[in-house]
């Protein structure tokens, strides 16, 4: 007699990737430059779109001020060391890469964008994406808000004179365009607008809190407006027939660079000092972020509206760069999370 033994077998679903989702500002983005490159506006419209844009970045930095509580101003406002990591690298090893990227390889970009990369890397960290990606990668999320907060606040009293004196220091990008007068006119169109909504924040803060979804597309769509405007006069001062595709391939390779650079720092310094997983996670992701939102004023404020558009390609690159780099990060940093926690362990 043969007897069968019934084997029973255990399958589990195979996991299928999710999908990458496409972030709809940065198509947003490139739509706006496109349309600006075919459909240029100009006279009156571009005079009528600048008051715009600059109406449209007033409110834009006063609801920031609503929005902003002192309780996240607060909030762990005594971890100096994660701080300090942050503006060490926003403030002085980015300006540091920056500078020396432009002594190393001069003919490597027109001076024009060599001047673009000097202002990227003089811009303030984000506040929104850090502090999202942060909570994504399961990070230190209270020291993300407020060291992000801090940095994006001090860049609009930093960025102007750190700018003017990494363009004074390399010699091949000094220009006339630099106008350092126009610190009092961010200070009148950023700092002012966000001290008066931080003000109001007792009348204003709940509807901000309840609104958040709305005001995120008002905060975008200002931005896409003083964009289209930049590059509308960038277009019609011949800006793509100055940076042939070879050229604009030397600058994704050169932004690229500095984000590679500046990761490999954190990620060295951060486990040199012995930080847990959440400050590393923290420090990581905020340190690398540069701040498009601030970026885009700043440029508008001291630059002349010919000048503009060049200066914002850097930075818009570099915005796709941490935007992508910066989401990989934060899922890569949750599944280590889950698989510890899977484990048994915890992943603090």
């Amino acid at each position: 007699m043969t007897t069968q033994h019934s084997v029973t077998v255990s399958w589990r679903p195979v996991r299928v990737l999710p999908r990458p989702r496409i972030d709809g500002f940065a198509l947003s983005l490139v739509l706006v430059v496109l349309g600006a490159t075919f459909l240029p506006c100009q006279g009156e419209a571009a005079r009528v779109f600048h008051i715009l844009g600059i109406a449209a970045i007033g409110s834009l930095f006063f609801l920031q001020g609503a929005r902003l509580s002192r309780e996240a101003v607060w909030a762990g406002i005594t971890h100096w060391r994660l701080h300090g990591m942050v503006a060490s690298t926003t403030f002085v090893i980015f300006p540091l890469i920056g500078l020396a990227l432009t002594v190393a390889i001069p003919a490597a970009l027109p001076p024009i964008l060599w001047l673009g990369v000097l202002f990227l890397c003089a811009l303030p960290s984000t506040v929104q994406s850090s502090i999202a990606l942060v909570s994504i990668g399961r990070g230190n999320i209270a020291g993300a808000v407020c060291t992000a907060t801090a940095s994006n606040i001090a860049g609009m009293v930093i960025t102007p004179f750190l700018f003017s004196a990494l363009a004074d220091v390399e010699s091949s990008t000094k220009s006339s365009v630099i106008d350092l007068s126009g610190f009092w006119q961010i200070l009148a169109e950023l700092l002012a607008p966000f001290v008066v909504g931080h003000l109001l924040r007792p009348y204003l803060g709940r509807w901000a809190d309840r609104n958040r979804s709305l005001l995120a597309i008002t905060d975008r769509g200002s931005i896409l407006m003083v964009v289209y405007t930049a590059f509308s006069a960038a277009v019609l001062n011949g800006v793509w027939t100055l940076m042939p595709p070879l050229t604009l391939g030397s600058l994704f390779a050169v932004v690229a660079a500095i984000f590679v650079l500046v990761l490999t720092i954190l990620v060295a310094w951060s486990r040199g000092v012995g930080f847990g997983r959440p400050d590393k996670i923290a420090a990581i992701l905020c340190g690398t972020q540069k701040s498009l939102v601030s970026g885009v004023p700043i440029a508008n404020a001291m630059f002349s509206g010919a000048v503009v558009g060049p200066l914002l390609l850097p930075m818009m690159v570099y915005y796709l760069i941490q935007l992508f780099a910066g989401a990989w990060l934060a899922r890569r940093y949750a599944r280590d999370c889950e698989s510890t926690s899977t484990n048994g362990a915890s992943c603090s």
